[in-house]
């Protein structure tokens, strides 16, 4: 089976949140410096998320 860029993406970044969360404000600028991933493909990434009920996000 193969996982998507997207996916692994995806998954990298809700890992750093359930790993900060618990100390910080997570931002999607802290998740894109410390995975190294575009701001703006999070922000796609992200808004797939947010359609899928698999996150909830805060203005």
């Amino acid at each position: 089976m193969k996982i998507s860029t997207k996916g692994k993406y995806g998954l990298r970044a809700l890992i750093d949140i359930s790993i900060y969360s618990s100390s910080e404000i997570v931002t999607l600028k802290s998740i894109s410096e410390r995975q190294d991933i575009s701001e703006r493909y999070l922000e796609q990434i992200f808004s797939l998320l947010r359609k899928g009920g698999v996150i909830k996000a805060k203005k």
